[in-house]
């Protein structure tokens, strides 16, 4: 007989609040890879590497655990194994990282998009089940493996599809709703994963055993965690203000060669014309388009 478990022990709370924070990690992911698109090199690196922090952190991890906080048994004290749960949360974040760095430095090509898709989807899947593995609890664990493997393609669906936002969305509308979309299947495949897990009684756990089980509570290691990564978001979010966006770097960079050309031996520029924006050919080249053609906020020269 399987031990009865609740999912929603505080009815829409946790859900509605790991859907925020997922929907929060994607929105600023995406807004470091519109800086990411602007540059090359080191620079780029670095904004993807915050991008896989804000969509492994907040988006994909702490979605998984503000859901589990929602998670008992009866009667049961479920524990947190401290080092199996850490590691889970740096899998998401190398895995979204690795997925960015292999569709960034690409040609656009749909060949290197679902291949870092694959791995992002892998990825976050085992994070998911890693993180599964860290509670500590007198009874045992099973899969439905229809189940399983139908959370598995939902994660390498919703990576493959965080990827393609990454190198098509830039204007803030857009953005908004890719992270609405995100943030739904991040949580689709949390919950089907949940739906997958079966507790069944483990008829060798003494009382004795289960006074031996280690690991910490939810609200002494997982709440500070939670609170830790949301000030990371805050500090994120004054990072990503304060620097300049996609467009007004573009701009930066025609100013500059214009400057370089109006001094350097050759042609002269003459007002009204503009040299050539010299940026690497790939994935992350943006396509500057009008309104009318229904291009976003950031596709424009802002005003100044």
């Amino acid at each position: 007989m399987m031990v009865t478990v609740h999912n929603f022990s505080y009815g829409l709370v946790n859900p509605v609040l790991g859907y925020v924070m997922s929907c929060l990690g994607a929105f600023l992911g995406l807004r470091c890879i519109t800086r990411a698109r602007a540059h090359t090199g080191g620079v780029r690196a670095c904004w993807l590497v915050l991008a896989a922090i804000s969509l492994g952190a907040a988006g994909i991890w702490s979605m998984h655990f503000i859901a589990m906080l929602g998670f008992t048994i009866p009667g049961q004290t479920i524990l947190y194994n401290v080092p199996i749960t850490i590691v889970s949360m740096l899998i998401a974040i190398a895995v979204v990282g690795i997925g960015l760095l292999i569709v960034g430095y690409g040609n656009g090509g749909w060949g290197r998009l679902l291949l870092g898709g694959v791995i992002v989807g892998i990825g976050v899947a085992t994070m998911h089940y890693l993180g599964m593995a860290a509670m500590s609890m007198p009874d045992t664990m099973r899969y439905n493996v229809p189940l399983l493997a139908l959370s598995v393609v939902i994660a390498i669906v919703a990576g493959t599809a965080a990827l393609w936002a990454g190198t098509r969305v830039r204007g803030i509308g857009a953005t908004v709703v890719a992270s609405l979309i995100m943030g739904v299947a991040v949580s689709g495949m949390h919950y089907t994963g949940m739906a997958a897990m079966q507790v069944y009684p483990d008829a060798t756990m003494s009382a004795g055993s289960m006074a031996a089980m280690s690991g910490a509570s939810a609200v002494s290691f997982i709440v500070p965690l939670l609170a830790g990564i949301s000030l990371l978001m805050f500090a994120l979010t004054l990072t990503i203000t304060l620097s300049p966006n996609e467009t007004e770097i573009h701009e930066d960079a025609i100013l500059q060669r214009r400057m370089e050309t109006e001094f350097a031996a050759g042609p002269r520029v003459h007002p009204g014309q503009f040299a050539p924006r010299v940026v690497a050919s790939d994935a992350f080249t943006p396509v500057r388009r009008s309104p009318r053609d229904g291009g976003g906020a950031d596709d424009l020269p802002s005003r100044r």
